[in-house]
């Protein structure tokens, strides 16, 4: 490092140890903390700068600083250098239309999957919940913002992205080819089984999604369906606010979701008894790989006691993420809001508990680590142990219907 950068570093730490100190004395005790962070900062720069090792790259360190504060706020915030940001908004902005189908967080500080689409490249490919993507198309996906790595997860159709991908039950990284395609609409999947029970299963909440489940919901109906399982195993990509319509149809009466934040109005989703499309019985399956608007409606209905939701606690990632551009051109995405149960806990922090728990048989926990098998994907059999729950609550009578108005 030259003696001018030097000079900048020590000067600049000065000036913040003189802003925090200022700002101490002059009594804003609000800000107390955000004095001392700083203050501490400071003094951690000036030991890297003087006491480390060899001469340190001060910029690349302040790059991994400032990475490392967004990452330890949630999994949905990320910092966004120059370089970065100015990439993202270029690839995001080519829209090449291939796409892979599955659904992101971050664990352990790598990028992970949450959930995969049905019939998807990622299902094609084998990837399933719990994997962990250690790298994308050669990139590291260590510090990486999700919605970096889901756009190194586009392209045009027919694209293969190499991925490097530690599976569940595994140690070593596995090497994936993964081929790009453009996704067609998923379709809801509908069956009858049990004699008057429908089954509805909902890959993801995307524009529209409302509509094709109240419709679905009609026909059941107008084919003599008396009860519905509403499967929101393996949901976790799309729009909230397609949750929350959709819990509308539903309930009748009570809140549905509450969202808030430090700087965001708090706004409480209610239930509107004209939109209510299906009175008769309901039980929701969920799971790990139910996140965002599939465990808003889950925890709507299970939360109002319209119906039970069996299975597993959801992962919790139901929040709204706000992208700050910065002056010198990097980026911050931000969480800025979270969405919380009707019984007011936070559905990101906790997840949404299920209201009759089923744990995996270990029969189906060999298949989920059996690599060589299919991918499993939620579905009607009735032998599924989650499902037999479910026909159980809802054949017992156990599960709560409404009173149509006279």
């Amino acid at each position: 490092m030259s003696s001018l950068m030097k000079k900048i570093v020590v000067v600049v730490s000065v000036l913040i140890v003189a802003y925090a100190a200022t700002g101490f004395m002059l009594g804003k005790s609000n800000d107390d903390k955000a004095y001392r962070a700083l203050t501490v900062y400071s003094e951690v720069l000036e030991h890297i700068q003087r006491d480390y090792v060899d001469e340190p790259n001060m910029p690349a360190v302040t790059n991994g600083s400032l990475h490392g504060l967004l990452d330890s706020l949630d999994p949905q915030s990320a910092y966004l250098s120059p370089l970065e940001y100015k990439d993202y908004k270029e690839k995001s902005a080519a829209n090449p239309g291939g796409e892979a189908g599955l659904a992101l967080t971050r664990r352990f500080g790598y990028i992970g999957v949450i959930s995969v689409l049905p019939d998807s490249p990622a299902a094609k490919a084998g990837l399933r919940i719990g994997d962990i993507l250690e790298k994308i198309a050669g990139f590291t996906t260590g510090q990486m913002a999700i919605d970096q790595a889901q756009v190194l997860l586009k392209g045009a159709p027919g694209t293969v992205v190499k991925l490097s991908a530690i599976r569940r039950g595994k140690a070593e990284p596995q090497d994936i080819d993964l081929t790009l395609a453009k996704l067609a609409p998923p379709k809801l999947v509908e069956d009858r089984i049990q004699g008057d029970i429908a089954y509805l299963h909902v890959p993801q909440f995307n524009a529209g999604t409302t509509k094709q489940i109240r419709e679905a919901l009609v026909q059941f109906q107008q084919k003599g369906a008396k009860k519905l399982i509403l499967d929101l195993r393996d949901c976790a990509l799309g729009d909230d606010a397609e949750g929350i319509s959709a819990a509308q149809l539903f309930l009748p009466s009570g809140t549905i979701a509450t969202l808030k934040g430090q700087t965001v109005s708090e706004v409480t989703y209610s239930a509107d008894p004209s939109k209510v499309v299906w009175t008769q019985p309901v039980a929701v399956l969920m799971g790990n790989g139910t996140a965002g608007p599939a465990e808003i409606l889950a925890s709507a209905i299970g939360g109002n006691k319209r119906g039970d939701t069996v299975g597993e606690r959801t992962y919790g990632t139901a929040s709204m993420q706000k992208l700050v551009e910065m002056e010198d051109g990097s980026a911050l995405i931000l969480t800025v809001a979270l969405y919380y149960t009707p019984d007011n806990k936070n559905i990101p922090a906790e997840g949404v508990a299920p209201t009759v728990e089923i744990h995996p048989s270990i029969d189906s926990l060999m298949v989920v680590n059996d690599l060589t098998a299919p991918t499993p994907l939620p579905s009607a059999s009735p032998d599924d142990i989650d499902m037999k729950k479910a026909i159980e609550i809802l054949q017992s009578g156990a599960a709560p219907g409404l009173k149509k108005a006279a």
